[in-house]
Order: structure tokens, then C-alpha cells, then sequence
């Protein structure tokens, strides 16, 4: 157990980089500033809430043969938001617990280009214009309020309570988060907002991209796996190990392309055009593979958004009669 001794230390060393900053700041032009701001949204992630969007309004147009452009534009909108202000309390709760360092790939505040405080601020702005879109897609979708709003908070909540709170993402929680928000939490609450009606299928149709997206989250915890261990971090990489989270990651590379595949076998070719990505996953598995982590998160994720496109628009080309329990 730390001493008070280094408690103070670590306090003081958190209100120096504070006092850094700010000098900084004051040179930054609004150009420069505008840049900070976005760099610390990590928008590199978003095909994460983006892919799951999609899917879900393209289940509901497959559906029911009805679109609103609007609905889907503020759920787009909505969820990203909350996507930018999970990712912010990410950075800012990792920075404060003295997770991150020099070599963390997150820069936003170990190297002083915004304050914690300014993270912290514009996180909740982020939460608070989440909420708005909310609101709209109250107004515009007719779904019940208390529906939305239920599949809505819960993906808020986990997004702050990933690394705020009781922070999840210490207690190898974090996976089981991601899998469920960026997948289908995000599928049904885009579906449901189109249709005005519960269902469990679109939970089906997500398993695909949820694990997918699982494998970023992966990537980068594997990366960061001996710095996690020095800070008393728990992963799922830690647990596993460097072979276990080797294996764990091949699974979830190639998982979607078997299911791609036994859709596409059994009810239409059009579940088959996400196999185009296929060399993209084995250059990443061969990577990972030999150690080359550096950045594994953003192709990762490069992947996520090509994988995304490709079934959604393999889903917008199947017969509505192709779909199995829709």
C-alpha cells in the first residue's frame, strides 16, 4: 500500500502538469485549439458507434420499409456524443489514477495539450448534448420515451462508469462494456427508434460487430499490458496473458467472417461482401503476432469501419425474406 509520502507526491506532481498547461493553452491559436479538442475525442474509435447505427436503422428499413432521416441523423449524433464523453472520461480518470505515461498512446493530458479540468468540462458537455439528441429522437421517433430513454442511459452510464465510478475497465470489466454497448445496446437503440417497437433480433445481427469492436478494446489493452500491471490495472489481456490474449484476439478477428459466412451459406450472398476485409484481419493477425502493438487500436478500428460498411450495405442488398427471425 502507498504511504502518504507518495500520495502527496503523486498530488503534486498531477497539480504541476496542471500548472504546465496552462501556458500552453494561452500560446495555442484557435486552430490549434479546435484541433486539441478533436484530438481528444480519440475520433480515430467512432466507427465503433457509427457501424452499430447503421446496422440497426438498415434492420429496421429491412423491416418495416420505413426511414426517417432525421431520427437517424440525432441518434447518430446522440450516440456519438456519448461515445466523445465516455472517451474523455477515459482520459481523464486514466490521467488522475496515474495510468498514464510517457509511452501511452492517449497524449491529450500527458503531454499538457489540454487541462484535466478542460477534459473534464468538456466531457460533461458531451454527456449534455448527448441528452438533447435524446430529446429529438423522443420527439421524432415513435418509440415510447421510457424505452429510449432506458436502452439510451444504460449505454451512458457504462460509458462513464468504464473508467468513472467504480471505474469497470480496472476490474477486467471493461470488455464485458464494450461488447454490450458497442453492439447491441447501440443496434436496438438505432432500431427502435425507427420502428417504435421492441425486438430481439437486431441483438442477433450485432454479434458481428460487437466482437469486432471487442478486438480494439483488446488490442489496446494488450498493448498496454505491462503498464497496466505496474498500476494495478486488471484486463482481461493481464488474465489471459501474452498467448491467451494472442488466441483471444484471433477470435475475435475471425469469429464475424464464420457467421458471415453460415448466413451467407443458408440465406443470402449479400452476408458474404464483409469477407472482402479478410486480408486487412490477417495482416493484423500477423502483427499482433510477432508483437507489433504500437498501432493495433487504430487499424484495429480501420478494420471495424470497413467490416461496418461492407455488412450494412450487404444488409441494405439482401431481401427483406433473407433476413433469419427478423
Amino acid at each position: 500500500m502507498a504511504s502518504m509520502t507518495d500520495l502527496n507526491d503523486k498530488m503534486d506532481r498531477h497539480t504541476n502538469n496542471v500548472r504546465k498547461v496552462k501556458p500552453i493553452l494561452r500560446q495555442a491559436s484557435t486552430q490549434q485549439r479546435i484541433s486539441a479538442y478533436w484530438l481528444a475525442l480519440r475520433p480515430w474509435s467512432f466507427s465503433a458507434s457509427l457501424t452499430p447505427v447503421a446496422l440497426g436503422t438498415a434492420l429496421a428499413y429491412k423491416s418495416t420499409d420505413g426511414f426517417n432521416i432525421w431520427t437517424c441523423l440525432c441518434v447518430c449524433l446522440g450516440v456519438l456524443s456519448v461515445h466523445g464523453a465516455g472517451n474523455l472520461t477515459n482520459t481523464y480518470f486514466d490521467f488522475m489514477k496515474g495510468i498514464d505515461s510517457k509511452k501511452s498512446d492517449d497524449r491529450t493530458l500527458v503531454d499538457h495539450i489540454l487541462e484535466p479540468s478542460t477534459v473534464a468540462t468538456f466531457g460533461a458537455v458531451l454527456y449534455a448534448i448527448g441528452c438533447f439528441f435524446l430529446l429529438l429522437v423522443i420527439v421524432l421517433s415513435p418509440a415510447k420515451m421510457e424505452h429510449l430513454a432506458l436502452i439510451y442511459f444504460g449505454g451512458l452510464s457504462s460509458s462513464f462508469l468504464y473508467t468513472g465510478g467504480i471505474g469497470l475497465k480496472y476490474l477486467a470489466l471493461g470488455d464485458l462494456v464494450v461488447i454490450i454497448t458497442f453492439g447491441p445496446l447501440a443496434v436496438m437503440f438505432a432500431s427502435m427508434a425507427q420502428t417504435g417497437s421492441w425486438s430481439l433480433s437486431p441483438l442477433l445481427y450485432a454479434l458481428p460487430l460487437a466482437l469486432n469492436t471487442e478486438a480494439i478494446l483488446h488490442g489496446n489493452n494488450t498493448r498496454d499490458m505491462e503498464a497496466d500491471r505496474k498500476a494495478g490495472v486488471i484486463t482481461v489481456a493481464i488474465l489471459l496473458g501474452r498467448m491467451g490474449s494472442y488466441s483471444f484476439y484471433v477470435m475475435l478477428l475471425f469469429l464475424p467472417y464464420i457467421i458471415f459466412c453460415v448466413l451467407g451459406m443458408n440465406f443470402s450472398v449479400g452476408f458474404l461482401l464483409p469477407l472482402v476485409t479478410l486480408p486487412l484481419s490477417f495482416d493484423l493477425e500477423k502483427q499482433f503476432r510477432q508483437g507489433s502493438l504500437k498501432n493495433i487500436p487504430q487499424k484495429t478500428a480501420k478494420l471495424n469501419l470497413l467490416l461496418g460498411v461492407f455488412y450494412v450495405l450487404g444488409c441494405i442488398l439482401t431481401s427483406p425474406q433473407a433476413f433469419p427471425g427478423l
